[in-house]
C-alpha cells in the first residue's frame, strides 16, 4: 500500500464503533454525576430544615411545621422530621429514578436548640 492511501476496509468503521460503544458509558457517567449532585442538594436542604426546626424549638413553636416549611414542594412527601428535647432530626430522600435508590441515598441532618423555657 502506498503512504497516504485509505486504510484497509475492515478498519474504516472502527472509530464509529468505538464512539457508539462509548456513548452509553458517557451517559451512565453523566447520570451518576447528576444523582450525586441531587443528593448533595438534598443534604443542603436537610441542613436548612433542621436548623429551621431548631429555631422553632427555641421560639417555642412547632418544629415539625417549621422544618417542613423550609423545604421545597418536591421534598414534602420524602421527608421525616423528629423532635425530642430540643434536638431536631430531618431526613430527606432525594429524587431518583428508582425508589430503592432514593431510600439508599437518604440523607439526615440534626440540629439542637434550647426551648424558650430554658429546657
Amino acid at each position: 500500500m502506498k503512504a497516504g492511501s485509505p486504510s484497509r476496509p475492515r478498519e474504516r468503521g472502527q472509530a464509529s464503533v468505538e464512539l457508539l460503544a462509548g456513548i452509553p458509558l458517557l451517559i451512565l457517567g453523566a447520570l451518576v454525576g447528576f444523582q450525586l449532585a441531587v443528593t448533595a442538594y438534598a443534604l443542603h436542604l436537610a441542613d436548612g430544615a433542621a436548623e429551621a426546626g431548631a429555631l422553632a424549638v427555641a421560639a417555642g413553636t412547632d418544629a415539625n411545621a417549621a422544618a417542613r416549611a423550609a423545604l421545597p414542594g418536591w421534598a414534602a412527601g420524602d421527608v421525616d422530621v423528629e423532635e425530642h428535647g430540643g434536638r431536631v432530626s430531618v431526613s430527606v430522600r432525594p429524587p431518583a429514578p428508582l425508589p430503592a435508590i432514593s431510600r439508599a441515598l437518604e440523607v439526615t441532618s440534626r440540629a439542637w436548640a434550647r426551648s424558650s423555657d430554658g429546657g
